[in-house]
């Protein structure tokens, strides 16, 4: 017997964000600005939020919707809770949240001391979770909505030298799951985003400067390519609107196959797994 329909809901890939309010925090480069820019093409109106406010205001400034902007150093206990206010502050409440700012970190266990660890969790775990809890009763207010917290591919597999910035990102993919469940009955939806090889400003330096870097780590992605900002910024806008109404408590990897698909042509480890 074939299933009657569903006449509540038909299927829709409707990424309009016209008269939703959007928070995108470490908005001035890189995925963030990406991730603004192609919220406010939806029609939402974007809170753009980092550390530098030039940057900042040069993004705003390409933006149609009316976008606000608000210099944050989000390493300062208190710094989340604070944002919070000062959105709260400029718009009558939040619709999306994007939790992008964070900070990379590059330390080996012998290297690591409890400053880098204070440091790399107080931006990349405390103040994403903080913030989001400041903005969570606006959303509800509001009839439910839609956190994505940025994440990484370091969260999904065992990066060399990262341990505590893997840990962050890991973290981040657990409260993703735990606050899927806390929020789900208020109607927000919390999912998460993990990137793996995306060329930003972190990259900079070493694409201009390190000879083969670029071609020998696109050998290591399925797709042979490194992600861009737009890459993420498409998904993020696909968690933001009613085409993931019915996702929540997952992480998407987006990294070409980098974590999960064998793509490079070196010899197995293992002789007798050869052809």
């Amino acid at each position: 017997m074939t299933p009657a329909a569903n006449t509540e809901s038909s299927p829709s890939t409707d990424h309009r964000l016209d008269g939703k309010v959007a928070v995108v925090t470490g908005a001035s480069r890189g995925i963030g600005e990406a991730s603004a820019r192609a919220l406010d093409a939806a029609g939402a109106r974007v809170v753009l939020t980092g550390r530098t406010t030039a940057d900042l205001d040069r993004v705003a400034a390409e933006l149609r919707h009316d976008p606000v902007a608000l210099t944050a150093d989000l390493a300062p206990a208190g710094a989340g809770t604070d944002l919070a206010r000062r959105i709260l502050n400029e718009v009558d409440g939040v619709d999306v949240l994007v939790n992008n700012a964070g900070i990379p970190m590059r330390r080996t266990p012998a290297q690591l001391t409890e400053a880098d660890f204070d440091l790399v969790f107080s931006i990349n775990v405390r103040s994403l979770v903080m913030l989001s809890t400041g903005l969570a009763p606006s959303m509800i207010a509001r009839g439910g909505g839609s956190v994505i917290n940025i994440s990484s591919v370091a969260g999904v597999h065992g990066p060399l030298g990262r341990v505590a910035y893997a840990g962050t990102k890991g973290a981040v993919d657990a409260m993703t799951r735990a606050l899927a469940a806390d929020w789900g009955p208020d109607g927000i939806r919390v999912n998460s985003i993990a990137p793996g090889l995306i060329a930003t400003a972190i990259w900079e330096e070493a694409r201009n400067n390190v000879p083969g870097l670029i071609a020998d780590l696109a050998g290591q992605v399925a797709l042979k390519r490194w992600g861009f900002g737009d890459d993420i910024a498409d998904v993020v806008l696909f968690f933001a609107s009613d085409a993931s109404r019915y996702v929540t408590g997952e992480t998407l990897v987006v990294d070409g196959g980098l974590a999960r698909v064998t793509a490079t042509n070196a010899p197995s480890a293992l002789p007798e797994l050869e052809d």
